[in-house]
C-alpha cells in the first residue's frame, strides 16, 4: 500500500488529533506557560503519533496484501481473508458469506441448466444423423447434378451440428480432449478426402504433398479445424483451387490452407476471427454464420496453437496454424 494513499484515507484521524494539538497549543500559549512547557508535550504527542501510524501503516499494509492474495482465488476468497479486528470488519465477512452462498446457487442453477442444455443438444445431433445418413443413402442412389448439389447442402447441414456440438463442447468443464502422436499426413488427407465431391463439382484442384511431420495432438479437434479451412476455402474460391501445405520444423509442425479465392479486405482482415463476424464476403454469402473460424480459434487457443490468417482482394487468402510439438496441456 502506498504510503501517502494510507495517510489520505487516515486524514479524518489525523486532522482531529492536529487540532487537539492546536487547541493545546493555544490554551498553553493563553495562560502565558513557558515554550519549553509547550513545545515539549507537543514533541512528545507527536512522537507517539508518529511511532502508532506506523504500527498501523504496517499493519494496514499487511491487510492489504491479504485482501489481494485472497482476491486471486475468487472460489476461496472469503476463507482467505483476514482475521477481523474490529465490528466493521465482522460485518463485511458477513455480508461477504452472503454474498458467496448467494453466487454458488446461482452458479448451481446455471451449471445445471448448461448441464441439460448440452445433454439436449447432444441427444439433438446423434438423433439428426439418422434421417441424414438416409438422407445420403437416398441421394446415392441418384447420380445426376441435382443429387449432386443435394449431397453437397447436406454436408452443409453437418457441418453446421459438428459446429453446435464443438460450440458447446469448448465452454464445458466436462472434455473428450485425447492427446497422443499423430501422423499429419494422415488427418489432412482425412480431411481433405471429405470435400472430394465439392472439389469435383466446383471444378477445383487440391495440392497436397504427403508429409511425415507427426506431432501431439487431439485428432478430432485438429480435424475440425483443418476441416473448417477447407470448407471455407472452397466456399470462396470460384475457379483455381486449394493448396494444403506443411511446413515441419524442429520445435513446430504449421500447416497452411491457401486458395486462389476473391481474398478478404484489409478492413476485415484483422477481424476474421472474432465470433460472429463475416465482413464483405460473409454478408455477400447470407450463409455464413462467421463461427467457424471463430471456433478454429476457440480450439488453437486451447492447444497453444498460433492462427493466423494473411490475404490480398482477388488474389486469395492463406490461413495458417503453427502447432509447437511439445505437448501444450488443454485449459
Amino acid at each position: 500500500m502506498n504510503f501517502f494513499r494510507y495517510l489520505k484515507d487516515r486524514r479524518g484521524v489525523l486532522l482531529l488529533l492536529l487540532s487537539f494539538a492546536v487547541i493545546f497549543a493555544v490554551v498553553f500559549i493563553f495562560y502565558s506557560l513557558p515554550f519549553a512547557a509547550v513545545v515539549y508535550p507537543v514533541l512528545l504527542c507527536a512522537l507517539i503519533g508518529i511511532i502508532y501510524l506506523g504500527v498501523d501503516y504496517y499493519r494496514a499494509s499487511r491487510k492489504h496484501m491479504e485482501l489481494l492474495r485472497a482476491a486471486e482465488d475468487i472460489d476461496c476468497i472469503v476463507s482467505m481473508l483476514p482475521a477481523q479486528r474490529t465490528v466493521t470488519d465482522e460485518d463485511y465477512r458477513r455480508l461477504l458469506d452472503l454474498v458467496s452462498e448467494a453466487n454458488a446457487s446461482i452458479v448451481s442453477g446455471v451449471e445445471a441448466k448448461y448441464d441439460d442444455m448440452i445433454e439436449y443438444y447432444t441427444v439433438w445431433a446423434h438423433e439428426i444423423k439418422t434421417p441424414i445418413a438416409s438422407m445420403r443413402l437416398i441421394l446415392e442412389e441418384e447420380d445426376s447434378e441435382r443429387s449432386r448439389r443435394l449431397s453437397e447442402e447436406l454436408q452443409r447441414i453437418e457441418q453446421y451440428v459438428e459446429m453446435v456440438m464443438t460450440f458447446l463442447r469448448l465452454d464445458s468443464d466436462s472434455t473428450d480432449y485425447v492427446f497422443r502422436e499423430c501422423a499429419l499426413d494422415d488427418i489432412i488427407r482425412s480431411s481433405v478426402r471429405k470435400y472430394r465431391t465439392q472439389f469435383i463439382r466446383r471444378r477445383l484442384g487440391i495440392a497436397y504433398e504427403p508429409t511425415s511431420a507427426r506431432i501431439v495432438t487431439d485428432e478430432k479437434w485438429l480435424s475440425f479445424v483443418i476441416e473448417q479451412l477447407i470448407s471455407n476455402a472452397i466456399k470462396y474460391t470460384r475457379e483455381g483451387g486449394v493448396t494444403v501445405s506443411v511446413k515441419d520444423d524442429d520445435d513446430a509442425a504449421t500447416i497452411s490452407v491457401t486458395d486462389t479465392g476473391i481474398g478478404i479486405s484489409p478492413d476485415d482482415l484483422p477481424r476474421v476471427f472474432e465470433r460472429g463476424y463475416t465482413g464483405l464476403n460473409g454478408r455477400a454469402d447470407k450463409k455464413a454464420s462467421g463461427l467457424g473460424l471463430y471456433l478454429c480459434r476457440r480450439i488453437c487457443n486451447r492447444f497453444g496453437y498460433e492462427i493466423s490468417a494473411v490475404s490480398r482482394r482477388g488474389e486469395g487468402t492463406t490461413v495458417s496454424v503453427r502447432m509447437p510439438k511439445e505437448h501444450v496441456a488443454a485449459e
